[in-house]
């Protein structure tokens, strides 16, 4: 007797459509096969009444055991059967989804067979037409894997799966259609064949309800965008309903934030446009009254938490407008502050509403949290970075008492190191009893080396070429080795260094550094062309130690040592001052006496300590913290070279909300020589890069030379008749707010971030130099008999010192330079040849009479203001600002436009 009803027949035929045949090798839709590969045993009728089982067989198993089958059924020897009990043997094994084709049969004498067909077994998962959605995003949302036993519904579970993972995405359009390729050994291929379709956006926002703020106001708050021309970088304006559920939630946080307690959204709506391309999105709103807070108070039910001390972290008054954000700071504030003392508080906010008065009173209640230990610190996901390298920057123990605070400022620690992928959080997970807490740190590793060769070109350097080599993590110990040489118009340098944070497993970091550095300093000479001035070579070394004081304080000690060598070009800047025939002395009157005085060979040995405070979320890019140095450093401990030299910075950032980032910084300085000047190389100068809008160096004391216009008689203060030499300072200041402006997720995936600033500082300080003026004692520059200046005539040497000569008109290479006083010799040493009874021309070189002008040495502040943009470009790093000066000093360089790009090859 065969137990079967149409409806079986049917579950055996979408079987047979399901398993399917391989015609020609091809892949068959899965869900569509040709029925006939599998024929169905032919059906005997059942008999009308019941009978005794004698027996239970199976037929057809490969991979189970018999027994495995028999026990999904109710069918027992010895017990009497109906057609129902045959049935619902029929339906039990197929509820296993074990099986391609069950059939239940009985000879009519109580012998039952089972006889099945085993669902294949899965041999591999392809994915076929995913170009939007890598494999690796698609793969985790599939639950079918390779020896698992093959199922339709999981099939269809994972179609469904990978469909909304493209809905996500905002491809509404996208189908799946899974296939099977039959293998031998009853083993088959799973091929999901995507279609992704077209990406559907949103088309319009509409908001109904909203009286108090526009709709351009509202869907600024919004993640999700409407397409149009200034969002083509942004990915918001895709459809994802997760996205539509998050902007309600924005838009209810935003009027919270305004005093609106009642605004809450009634209906959210997304209807595909006509063409089924696009979304237009609808919400309706209740904006409600708006309220103002009504009494603030602060309690404390801890006995050791004092109200009266901590209300002063109470921001809000009576009678302000309600603000939602800034009852969730305050609560953050008070219990990020108690922590500091060692208490982990419950604060919660209790809050009163009179709706006749539109007041929101809100009492603070410090309530005692039950005390929680941490059982055990789990991290995962670290495969080059040692275990010990995270485990040491959280600010909790094993065993510790839990302070959510510290767990903050653990994962700040750690998201500092720069190792690990952004936005780390540390999960909290129950322990093994309700008083314990597991904390899991789940990271993910990114690339800490860098092997980088670029060149570039930049308003400030001219062309650069840059090779260096760094690992921040190495050996995966937190160590970092750096190497580097770079070449510019201006600069060359060649660096190596080292950093362990943590010697001997000892909160103490030390390391070192090792340089050779060549700067050629330049002025601006006439018709803006720049020229080069001094030459500073410096060659030396530097070890540091640091160790941490305090969670937020760190002292830092360094010593170093350095052989500066500063010089002119002689054939340029020297002259026969002496009359000996030698170009051995600095000529004032071509180099300017500022310049003469620096040049020299010095030792500098310095040692210098630094006191920091740091509790930025952020090392790398921060949101919110602050950063102070007070520096000072010794020159004296042995060398040449004696001052000290003080100097501070301070940065603070706000994240202001809807990913705007605030930050302020002032710094200063100030260098005092200790029984001699100080030169010119060691003093602080500021202009580009850290005072946009001013040139290189173009902020502070300077000397201004203008040349003698023998036409007029005058001395024209213009850039084509003169040239400056910036002096530095002796004491500096520089003060900085900037607004970093968010852009869209297509933007920020571009690396654009754009901020609008303002810079302001002043270098000054610096004793005023002896000057050449006219009409002041000691004026080197005669004047003729109309009055008017006239050029000092220096004999012109080579580098040695040597006279040059033209030779003379009529005689053989006339009108040549050479060195014979007589006669010609085209090399230096060289016999002199020709007629050596002719004297040559001794050739002089004309100093133009000039005006010497001090300037620029102001504590005033120099002010600025402007826009700028950073790009991580496929080109490498581009910096892009544009300035405009609002304050400065007689003398002070301006700057409207800078720029730096790289390229990497």
């Amino acid at each position: 007797m065969t137990a079967t009803t149409a409806n079986f027949n049917r579950t055996r035929i979408l079987s047979a459509l399901l398993v399917g045949t391989m015609l020609g090798g091809m892949a068959q839709p899965l869900l569509a096969q040709e029925a006939a590969s599998i024929a169905p045993a032919p059906v005997t009728p059942a008999p009308a009444g019941s009978g005794i089982i004698k027996s239970v067989n199976v037929a057809g198993s490969e991979r189970l055991e018999s027994d495995t089958v028999r026990s999904y059924v109710k069918l027992t020897p010895g017990e009497a059967y109906t057609r129902e009990a045959l049935d619902e043997a029929l339906k039990d094994l197929y509820a296993t989804e074990l099986f391609a084709d069950v059939q239940v049969r009985d000879d009519g004498a109580g012998n039952i067979t089972l006889q099945v067909r085993e669902n294949p077994v899965i041999n591999r998962i392809v994915l076929e037409g995913n170009k939007r959605l890598k494999a690796e995003k698609i793969n985790p949302e599939i639950k079918l894997a390779p020896r698992q036993i093959f199922t339709r519904s999981k099939v269809r579970a994972d179609v469904n799966r990978i469909i909304e993972l493209y809905r996500r995405q905002g491809r509404f359009a996208a189908t799946i259609e899974p296939k099977m390729v039959l293998l031998d050994q009853n083993r088959v291929d799973i091929i999901f064949e995507i279609h992704e379709g077209a990406k559907s956006k949103v088309r319009k926002i509409n908001i109904i309800g909203n009286e108090k703020f526009s709709d351009g106001r509202l869907r600024g708050e919004m993640a999700t965008k409407q397409t149009g021309l200034t969002k083509i970088f942004s990915s918001g304006t895709s459809y994802d309903p997760d996205r539509m559920s998050y902007d309600q939630q924005k838009m209810r946080q935003f009027y919270l934030t305004e005093g609106y307690a009642d605004f809450r959204v009634v209906s959210a709506v997304a209807e595909l446009t006509p063409d089924r391309k696009d979304f237009i999105i609808t919400y309706v709103v209740e904006e409600g009254s708006r309220y103002k807070f009504g009494d603030v108070d602060l309690e404390s039910e801890i006995r050791d938490i004092k109200a009266e001390t901590f209300k002063h972290l109470l921001p809000m008054k009576k009678g302000d407008w309600y603000n939602a954000k800034l009852v969730e700071d305050t609560v953050d504030s008070i219990t990020e502050t108690t922590g500091l003392f060692g208490f982990t508080p419950d604060v919660r906010p209790d809050f009163t509403r009179d709706k006749d008065d539109l007041t929101m009173g809100v009492v603070f209640k410090i309530n005692q949290a039950p005390r929680v230990y941490v059982e055990r610190i789990d991290i995962n996901g670290n495969t080059h970075t040692k275990d010990k390298v995270v485990r040491r920057e959280f600010r909790l123990s094993e065993g510790d008492a839990f302070n959510s605070f510290k767990v903050k400022r653990s994962r700040d620690r750690i998201q500092s190191l720069g190792f690990f992928q952004e936005k780390l959080e540390i999960e909290q997970k129950p322990g093994s009893a309700p008083d314990r807490v597991v904390l899991e740190a789940n990271v993910e590793e990114k690339s800490t080396g860098e092997l980088q060769v670029s060149a570039g070109y930049s308003s400030l350097e001219k062309f650069i070429v840059d090779l260096s080599i760094r690992e921040r993590n190495f050996m995966g110990k937190g160590q970092e080795v750096r190497a580097g040489v770079s070449y510019s118009t201006y600069s060359k340098s060649v660096e190596l260094g080292f950093t362990e944070p943590y010697i001997f497993d000892k909160n103490i970091a030390v390391g070192f550094d090792i340089f050779r550095r060549d700067y050629n300093s330049f002025q601006y000479g006439t018709g803006g062309d720049r020229n080069t001035t001094y030459e500073q070579s410096t060659t030396g070394f530097q070890v540091r130690a640091g160790v941490p004081l305090t969670e937020f304080i760190t002292m830092a000690v360094r010593y170093g040592l350095s052989y500066d060598d500063v010089s002119l070009n002689k054939f340029t800047y020297y002259s026969d001052t002496n009359n000996d025939g030698l170009r051995d002395s600095c000529d004032p009157l071509i180099a300017g006496r500022y310049l003469c005085d620096a040049i020299g060979k010095r030792i500098t040995s310095s040692v210098g300590y630094s006191l920091v405070f740091d509790n930025l979320n952020n090392r790398i890019r921060p949101t919110r913290g602050q950063r102070a140095v007070l520096s000072q450093d010794f020159a004296g401990l042995g060398g040449e070279v004696r001052y000290i030299k003080t100097a501070f910075e301070a940065t603070k950032y706000w994240g202001v909300g809807s990913g705007f980032v605030f930050s302020a910084g002032l710094e200063g300085g100030y260098i005092k020589g200790l029984g001699q000047a100080i030169r010119l190389t060691d003093r602080f100068f500021l202009g580009e890069p850290d005072m946009r809008g001013f040139g290189i160096r173009g902020v502070g004391p300077r000397v201004k030379r203008s040349f003698y216009d023998s036409v007029n008689g005058t001395f024209p203060d213009d850039k084509d008749n003169t040239t400056d030499d910036a002096l530095g300072g002796n004491a500096y200041y520089r003060g900085r707010l900037e607004l970093e402006i968010p852009l869209g997720n297509g933007a920020r995936e571009l690396g654009l971030r754009p901020s609008i600033f303002l810079d302001a500082g002043a270098v000054f300080g610096v004793s005023k130099p002896a000057l050449t003026v006219p009409g002041t004692a000691g004026y080197p520059f005669t004047v003729d008999a109309n009055g008017k200046y006239l050029p000092i005539q220096r004999a012109q040497l080579d580098s040695k010192g040597r006279q040059i000569y033209v030779v003379a008109d009529g005689q053989p290479n006339a009108g040549l330079t050479t060195l014979c006083m007589a006669g010609y010799s085209s090399t230096a040493n060289g016999s002199c040849g020709g007629n050596l009874n002719v004297t040559n021309t001794a050739l002089f070189q004309p100093i133009t009479p000039f005006r010497e002008d001090f300037l620029g040495d102001s504590a005033k502040p120099r002010v600025s203001v402007g826009f700028g943009v950073n790009w991580n470009s496929p080109f490498g790093p581009f910096r892009i600002d544009v300035a405009k000066v609002l304050l400065k000093e007689k003398g002070d360089n301006t700057k409207l436009f800078t720029f730096n790009v790289g390229t990497q090859f």
